[in-house]
């Protein structure tokens, strides 16, 4: 994948693929039911400038696993691979295994 910069308090996110289990224990894909709400941070932006101009970082690094709002990510293929592009104030939580 070509390195990907994202601008001010945007994140490039990799979607992790979540299966649900039915009842009867059939597996559904994620791909099933639309827009994906969790993956993995791949880029940061370097944060937000205040109107002073300084800087406020980001509270998510490269690595972290997060929970986003369904709808909030754009999502864009680059190099054949798909990843979605978010600010910091669309994530709802990190993910702590």
């Amino acid at each position: 994948m070509s390195k990907l910069v994202p601008l001010a308090d945007h994140l490039v996110v990799k979607a992790i693929a979540k299966e649900k289990q039915t009842a009867s224990g059939i597996y559904i894909p994620d791909t099933s039911e639309g827009k994906p709400e969790q993956g993995e941070v791949v880029a940061v932006g370097p944060g937000k400038k205040k109107e002073d101009g300084t800087l406020i970082p980001l509270d998510v690094v490269v690595g972290d696993k997060v929970l986003f709002k369904k709808y909030a990510p754009d999502e864009f293929e680059v190099n054949g691979e798909k990843v979605l592009i978010l600010s910091e104030s669309d994530i709802l939580a990190k993910l702590h295994d």
